[in-house]
């Protein structure tokens, strides 16, 4: 039985690889999958490990296979199973000692797993480590395989692929804490083996986090630190020792390592020892894997020291003149590596927490001015360097989905940094920086030999990225900015960021002294905005919206020219290119300008603005009720939600009454003949709930005729939405005496029909819109109007539902 299980392995593994039939291998590969998981699996890939004959394919595919049954598959084994298993993984361990590599390190981890999963017992006093230290000894024809166990063996115990309970992990670190002094004396005996080298140092660092008894006075003079320190400067052997003095940097900032002081013996040659590489970041010949693992190790530094680095002595300004030159290297991967030590560090600088220690008020704030003095160039240069982290490359028109979501990410990344400066410059003194910045950029842009966009627009961006940070009162920049704004070419992607500029600075536009009239011309950039992409106009949307919600009392006099926009937009003629999702933040805007119209204009206004958006419904009404049944809901939507929009934003209740009262017809035409819609039904029951929420009591009638409406139409076809817009309804009006009759029947109607609908916990699962609303109405009866339903017997009827204390 199991020969014919090795055969029908081997099969499926040469059809996997060598099969020219794409499903054969498909299914090949399907079947193995399925029979890692069996319990034959461990006997098959065990024996076939120990078959010379096995090829290469077999032994890689086995190994992963038995690795894999350790890790995730150990309690299906006998409880004396463990011996031989132990036994055959040893052998295997020994026969692959020279390779494969892929191989010995699949049976390195399933010891290590194995490990895991049994008692230090079972190992022989002292546990796995000892037991590896006596096999060396006795062995030593077969360090490598030992030196690659000991190398996974602290790497594998956190593992959580393997199988292991929490407090089964948290003994097996206590035991392996034991036992670290026996595995880096292992180690250090291996150094006099120049080919094992590399792997001294990877186990070194492995051992690191688990070497609390080692003091720092200890590791500062101990051969293995040394050999790592002087690696730094080797090409071999670089990324390792990078390894190993991240782990010791880190070592001196973990969790229960002692006071600064305790660890400055180590401390004070790693420091040194690593900003002796800084010029290595400059030499064009070194490898970028090298670059990165260098500059990996500066960031390590800057992130763990950064509260000795804020203290501001000379020595941590050339740390931190080092990170610059990281943050100032051409590639971003790079480059972003100090961007979490240059967050660390400006919270160290400006809490206060960090100053504690100076004890009086006045003490703590002038150590703060201090310290912030003394970064201040550090930050100006680093705004500097960032911004044009930011610029389109010249191909940017060729970019792949990924490639602009890739560009996306570097932009907030930057964005993040940008803010962070802020909190330390101050947004005011920020804006300056990227003021000289956009300067450089537009007087390069402005010339007949350089007609290049991409630094302009770069500036702009990082200038409206701290917008929230620049102060209203800033009047030395931000004129020349916006002043610069409409001369600048109208390129799509510097069109879209000025359009994002504009609405960032809404609230300082608002704030300019009335005489200096830059919103008019921002105003035509919007409008330029609108009518040249899909992209620009989706940006200059939304900044009318913010100029519109910030400036609405400066548009008071010029609603004309808005008008036309609005008009222009909507109707979806002339040349705007703004789709309907982005049109909503146009309604918006007029909506706020209207609220601070007095009423008679408002009125004008509101009739104005809902034009647009009342008439296409008409029509469609107009051609039938088999059209309107027929037609699509999107076909209604874009144009109820537009009304949503109005309802919720003009805040002048009476005339949003008036309007309501007056297109009432037209909803509940849309009601009658489209309720079996739940898209569309949803769409107008938000658009009554705005209303409601406006107008309240404003309403008059035309909430009995909704009431009315709702009830009967949530009997025939059981929409959500009929119940959450009567929770709307119950929430302005239940505590109103001359309500009560409606609401009395209205309350009676909708939870009778849904008693009937929620009989049963699958009735719940089925319907859980319903249950979720008939709560929420219910919770709403409890709140605004408890003496109309609480007595009533739908209200034991609730209760006694299934889910009905939930209420």
């Amino acid at each position: 039985m199991e020969a014919q299980a090795m055969a029908t392995v081997k099969e499926a593994l040469a059809a996997l690889y060598h099969h020219p039939d794409d499903s054969i291998r498909t299914a090949a590969d399907r079947w193995l999958q399925e029979f890692q998981h069996t319990l034959d699996a461990w006997q098959v890939a065990d024996s076939l490990l120990h078959d010379e004959r096995s090829n290469l394919e077999t032994l890689i595919f086995c190994s992963q296979t038995l690795r894999s049954k350790v890790q995730r598959d150990f309690e299906e084994l006998p409880s004396g199973a463990f011996r031989s298993l132990q036994d055959s993984l040893y052998a295997l361990l020994k026969k692959f000692n020279k390779g494969p590599a892929k191989v010995r390190t699949q049976i390195c981890i399933a010891i290590a797993a194995l490990a895991v999963h049994v008692p230090v017992e079972d190992w022989g006093a002292g546990g796995i480590v000892n037991w590896l230290s006596d096999e060396m000894k006795a062995h030593p024809e077969f360090i490598p395989g030992f030196l690659e166990l000991l190398i996974v063996l602290p790497q594998e115990i956190s593992s959580y692929k393997i199988a292991a309970r929490p407090e089964r992990r948290r003994q097996v670190e206590s035991d392996l804490c034991t036992s670290a002094n026996v595995a880096i004396s292992l180690l250090t005996a291996c150094m006099a083996i120049d080919q094992l080298k590399e792997q001294v140092l990877e186990g070194f660092s492995s051992w690191l986090r688990f070497c609390h008894g080692i003091s720092a006075s200890e590791l500062a003079s101990h051969p293995l630190v040394h050999m790592a320190l002087s690696s730094l400067n080797s090409d071999q052997f670089l990324e390792a020792a990078v390894n190993v003095t991240s782990e010791l940097i880190h070592a001196t900032v973990s969790y229960g390592s002692g006071t600064t002081a305790e660890q400055l013996p180590l401390i004070q040659i790693l420091v040194p020892r690593i900003m002796g590489l800084n010029e290595l970041l400059k030499d064009p010949s070194k490898d970028e894997e090298d670059v990165k693992a260098i500059a990996r190790l500066y960031a390590d530094m800057g992130e763990s020291y950064v509260d000795l680095i804020a203290a501001g002595s000379d020595d941590s300004i050339q740390i931190v003149n080092a990170l610059l030159e990281v943050t100032s290297h051409q590639e971003f991967d790079i480059c972003s590596m100090t961007f979490n030590f240059w967050h660390r560090l400006k919270r160290n600088l400006i809490r206060r927490e960090s100053y504690v220690s100076y004890g009086s008020e006045v003490l703590i704030e002038a150590e703060r001015n201090r310290r912030l003095l003394i970064f201040r160039p550090k930050f100006e240069s680093l705004v500097s360097l960032v911004s044009s982290r930011v610029e389109y490359p010249e191909d940017y028109h060729t970019f792949s989905e990924e490639d602009c979501r890739d560009f996306r990410h570097v932009r907030y990344a930057v964005s993040d940094v940008l803010l962070d400066a802020t909190d330390v410059l101050g947004g005011d003194s920020t804006l300056k920086v990227l003021s000289t910045k956009l300067a450089q950029a537009y007087g390069s842009c402005n010339t007949k030999q350089n007609s290049k966009w991409q630094p302009v627009e770069a500036a702009l961006f990082c200038i409206q990225a701290i917008a929230k940070s620049v102060s209203l009162e800033e009047r030395e920049i931000l004129p020349q900015v916006m002043s610069l704004l409409p001369c600048l070419p109208h390129n799509e992607q510097l069109l879209q960021t000025v359009c994002s500029t504009v609405g960032s600075f809404s609230k300082w536009i608002d704030a300019a002294p009335a005489e200096s009239s830059i919103l008019p011309p921002l105003v035509d950039i919007l409008n330029k905005g609108m009518s040249t992409s899909e992209d620009t106009a989706a940006a200059a949307s939304v900044a009318f919206k913010y100029i519109c919600e910030d400036c609405r009392r400066k548009f008071a006099g010029s609603l004309d020219g808005l008008f036309q926009i609005y008009h222009i937009a909507i109707s979806g003629v002339g040349g705007y290119k703004v789709s309907s999702e982005d049109s909503l933040h146009l309604v918006e805007a007029l909506s706020v300008v209207i609220t601070t119209l007095p009423p008679e204009s408002a009125r004008t206004a509101l009739e104005l603005i809902c034009q647009p958006v009342i008439n296409p419904l008409q029509e469609l009404i107009q051609q039938g009720d088999q059209i309107l049944q027929q037609i699509p809901a999107r076909q209604l939507t874009v144009h109820i939600d537009r009304l949503s929009s109005i309802f919720s934003n003009v805040k002048h209740p009476a005339v949003v009454a008036e309007a309501v009262n007056r297109y009432w017809p037209i909803l509940k035409t849309i009601f009658d003949q489209r309720a079996w819609d739940t898209r569309t039904m949803e769409s107008v029951c938000r658009s009554c709930k705005f209303a409601v929420r406006t107008c309240g009591r404003a309403m008059g009638m035309t909430i009995g005729a909704m009431l009315e409406e709702i009830q009967t139409l949530y009997q025939q076809h059981k929409q959500s939405c009929f119940l959450y817009l009567s929770s709307e309804v119950i929430k302005i009006f239940g505590s109103d005496p001359s309500c009560a009759d409606y609401l009395t029947n209205l309350i009676q109607i909708l939870f009778n029909h849904t008693v009937q609908l929620l009989r049963t916990i699958q009735d719940f699962t089925a319907r859980p819109d319903i249950a979720d609303d008939c709560y929420l109405l219910a919770s709403r009866c409890i709140r605004y109007c408890p003496n109309l339903f609480v007595p009533t017997e739908m209200f034991q009827r609730l209760v006694d539902l299934p889910c009905g204390l939930m209420i």
